[in-house]
């Protein structure tokens, strides 16, 4: 196991290249004491400059490499990926504190993805139409949008990235990458790998540093889209840069999502689901389960059984086998969560029950389950963490409006026998991902995936061959009509 601290630079124009700012590391969040994961100084403004420059020179000889050709680098990218996914896997967990089980599904869905943008190259890319001109042919044509600013977030390291990457790549675009700076060393391995996989150079820039060189790139004149996952506040800051200068935006944020569980539901079944999304990777999803709403008499039971699934959760270091939940990322996470768990309880929340977590250095939160009304701080304001609050709804009208009482609409699922009443909740639920009887995280490559309010933005949605490529594309019309006969 590679332990030893690694030093990263920058992609800059094809050249592997230092950073001219100020130093800076990543560390291990179930060890922060010990020694860092990654060393690196940050890029700076000089250097955002020559990456958009490097862009704009690549661009128009990746476009010339044709669909199929930008595919094939794609594949050669995902059986790369594949051949190194442990040694990937067991990176992420030292650098994001996620289980290894965790990173080792979130590098195998990852490969899955690439391999779905690789083979949509060979989707149809137009449409055509009938003409009034015998000898004319009316076809859509796909032209990549221009340089795409990439900002990412820290708790999917690779597999968020590449939702945003590959079919920017796909499609003919040039990339200005900026990751999270808690996961630098994540962020260059998947650049190496993109590298060594035929991405010419200048195609893919990644520059590490601070969110202040985030704000630089998304406003950068030459930034014809910006895709951006994050936070509210951020997200809002980028779409008064962005759209102002007229570029494309696609931005994923936060969440408050709700499970509804109704009297006539698996109630063990519907436990292990919420526990999963509730808990799962620490609770660092957007799509996490930040409220439960019992329906009708059916919430004694179900506290019941939440209650001993959470106290057996185990919390410790990600890469020692029985530890179900790793540290939160960072001692500023730590903090945020544990001090809105202790707001809930000044407010009048009441603990239902607690996780165990180890002493010592590591960020550690106690996955936690609380008691509830909706006024609370906690059901309105989202907690990156394993929290998740419980209410009381008299009946599916009150639970309704109780999950719709929120400014966000990412996810939300609903626990049911009745079809009915589940195809209720499909249509009146606000998100923009409703699961049945299934948890509220996850969701599939080829379907779209986004939010409502201030969860998202109104443009193409991730994830699906489709939604990517109305974003990452502009798409022009021509008629195409043949030259007279010559009359010889």
């Amino acid at each position: 196991m590679t332990t030893h601290t690694i030093a990263l630079r920058h992609l800059v124009g094809g050249v592997w290249t230092e950073g001219l700012g100020s130093a800076a590391h990543s560390e291990n969040p179930a060890d922060p004491d010990g020694a860092a994961v990654a060393d690196y100084t940050t890029a700076t403004s000089e250097q955002l400059e020559q990456a958009m420059a490097a862009a704009a020179a690549a661009a128009r000889g990746w476009d010339q490499q044709g669909l199929l050709g930008r595919g094939q680098v794609l594949r050669r990218a995902a059986q790369l990926m594949e051949q190194r996914s442990e040694g990937l896997a067991i990176l992420m967990t030292r650098e994001q504190g996620k289980s290894l089980a965790d990173s080792r599904g979130e590098v195998g869905a990852t490969v899955e993805t690439l391999y779905y943008h690789a083979a949509a190259a060979r989707r149809p890319d137009g449409a055509t139409y009938p003409s009034a001109h015998p000898d004319e042919l009316i076809r859509t044509v796909r032209r990549p949008v221009g340089t795409v600013a990439v900002i990412t977030p820290w708790n999917f390291p690779l597999q968020i990235p590449v939702w945003k990457i590959a079919p920017a790549l796909l499609w003919g675009n040039p990339v200005v990458w900026k990751p999270a700076s808690d996961t630098p060393a994540m962020a260059v391995a998947l650049a190496e790998i993109l590298v060594e996989a035929g991405v010419p150079d200048g195609v893919l820039n990644l520059l590490l540093g601070p969110g202040h060189l985030g704000a630089e790139l998304v406003a950068h004149p030459q930034a014809a889209a910006v895709t951006f996952t994050g936070s509210v506040p951020v997200g809002r800051a980028i779409r008064d840069a962005a759209l102002p200068r007229g570029a494309k935006l696609q931005m994923e944020l936060g969440g408050h999502n709700a499970a509804l569980v109704l009297p006539d539901a698996d109630l063990a079944a519907a436990a292990d689901a919420i526990v999963a999304a509730a808990m799962g990777s620490t609770g660092q999803k957007c799509t996490a389960t930040r409220r439960v709403i019992a329906v009708g008499d059916c919430y004694d039971r179900l506290v019941d059984e939440l209650v001993t699934r959470v106290e057996k959760l185990s919390v410790g270091n990600g890469l020692e086998p029985g530890a179900a939940l790793g540290p939160v990322v960072s001692a500023r996470a730590r903090d945020q969560v544990v001090a809105a768990v202790q707001l809930a309880v000044d407010e009048g929340a009441e603990v239902l029950a607690t996780g165990t977590v180890p002493a010592g250095p590591g960020h550690w939160v106690a996955p936690t389950l609380l008691a509830g009304v909706s006024d609370l701080t906690i059901c309105r304001e989202e907690v990156f963490g394993p929290v998740t609050t419980m209410l009381r709804a008299d009946d599916l009208d009150a639970a309704i409006s109780l999950a719709n009482a929120t400014d966000f609409g990412l996810t939300a699922a609903v626990f049911t026998r009745d079809e009915r009443s589940a195809r209720r909740c499909v249509d009146e639920l606000v998100a923009g991902l409703v699961k049945v009887n299934a948890p509220s995280t996850g969701s599939e490559l080829h379907a779209p995936f986004g939010g409502l309010r201030d969860s998202s933005f109104p443009a193409p949605r991730e994830q699906a061959s489709d939604s990517a490529a109305e974003f990452f594309t502009i798409s022009k019309t021509a008629y195409l009509r043949l030259s007279p006969k010559d009359p010889s």
